[in-house]
């Protein structure tokens, strides 16, 4: 060695007696900061290496573009007394496994941006197999094209008897390229122009709907409203029929008071007073008064049960109705008034006996009041 080359190492060190090399004097150097080693991942498989471990087939692809979703998709056989959770990261995953998982630099997408996982199950012969896709985000730290590493993901599986065991996925290399990777020189766009923002006027909507409803309802109901209206209503019933002992007394009265005899008209008023004698009879035993000839209503009349206790007047009456109409025979002024009283009082003696107001029969009789005849005056009761 030259003198000039020790003098030179001489200078920037001094050697002790034992050959040890001092440092000169001089500012001590700045210290380095440790550096933090990055911790691998937390994923702790806890399911056997051999036996009724499930057989998953793995896939994720080899290339991808930074801020775009990968999905790594497994194919899970398993058991059928098994199920996968669909979860992402498995039921058991912690803050560590998504800690780890974005320093290697992926992410999980927000689910409510339609990139939730998803879980397929389907059923063979003796086990089934379900499809878990976990959709995850590139996002180096670096610009330009990265070489990442998907760790190990955490699948939580719940067997038959309730318990829940994790499956860990294996470690998966992937070339990440930028999005503008294959255009030279990229320099950043400026914002975009605005989009017209369409808002929702939920209560014009509302308003809108509930017009148009009305306009088809309100003529609907107001058409079925008239068709109601217009609907066939019930007859009231007929009001009960009158009494014909009340007609014959009524007709006889108006023969009374038209005061035919006075005018002359005789025939006319015994065929009136004859009209309402039978009319009143065929109502009052049931036969057609008008349309029978005298013997015919005298041979209704004697079947009546009880026995027509004026039977005989009423055969005389009927018998001298005929001389006069039939016979021509004209009658006296006399004869009409005989023959209007002789009709009233066959009404009255006709009559029911609870429409007079006779005393019921005794008991231990048959009660047949409406078809005893009133007994002629001055008979016994």
């Amino acid at each position: 060695m030259s003198p000039r080359v020790r003098t030179a190492v001489g200078a920037l060190l001094w050697t002790t007696a034992a050959g040890a090399v001092v440092p000169p004097q001089g500012p001590p150097a700045p210290i380095a900061a440790p550096v933090e080693s990055e911790p691998a991942a937390t994923c702790q498989d806890t399911f056997p290496t051999t036996g009724d471990r499930p057989k998953v087939t793995e896939t994720f692809p080899s290339k991808g573009t930074s801020g775009y979703a990968l999905v790594l998709e497994l194919a899970i056989e398993h058991k059928k007394g098994e199920t996968v959770l669909p979860s992402g990261l498995g039921a058991k995953a912690s803050g560590d496994d998504v800690k780890a998982l974005e320093r290697a630099g992926f992410y999980l997408p927000n689910p409510g941006g339609g990139s939730a996982p998803s879980l397929e199950v389907k059923d063979v012969a003796d086990h089934k197999t379900s499809t878990l896709k976990i959709p995850v985000v590139a996002l180096p730290k670096k610009p330009g094209r990265a070489d990442l590493e998907l760790p190990p993901l955490p699948v939580a599986i719940a067997r038959a008897s309730g318990e829940v065991r994790t499956l860990c996925t294996k470690p998966h290399r992937i070339v990440v390229e930028d999005a503008i990777a294959n255009t030279p020189d990229a320099k950043p766009k400026g914002n975009t122009k605005p989009r017209r923002q369409v808002e929702e006027w939920t209560a014009a909507k509302d308003a809108a709907i509930g017009a148009i409803s009305a306009l088809v309802v309100v003529p609907l109901l107001a058409w079925l409203y008239r068709l109601w209206k217009r609907r066939p209503k019930p007859v009231p019933p007929p009001p009960p029929p009158r009494p014909p002992w009340e007609v014959a007394l009524e007709e006889l009265f108006d023969v009374r008071i038209a005061k035919l005899v006075e005018q002359g008209r005789y025939a006319e008023h015994f065929d009136r007073v004859s009209d309402a004698i039978r009319r009143y009879l065929g109502a009052r035993y049931g036969f057609d008064g008008l349309e029978t000839t005298t013997p015919e209503a005298l041979h209704a009349l004697r079947r009546v049960v009880p026995k027509i206790a004026v039977l005989g007047d009423i055969e005389n009456f009927l018998q001298e109705a005929d001389l006069v109409k039939f016979a021509k025979l004209v009658p006296t002024e006399a004869e009409c008034y005989s023959t209007l009283a002789r009709a009233e009082e066959l009404v009255r003696r006709t009559m029911p006996a609870m429409i007079i107001g006779l005393p019921p029969p005794p008991p231990g009789q048959p009660n047949k009041p409406t078809t005893a005849d009133v007994p002629p005056p001055g008979a016994p009761t």
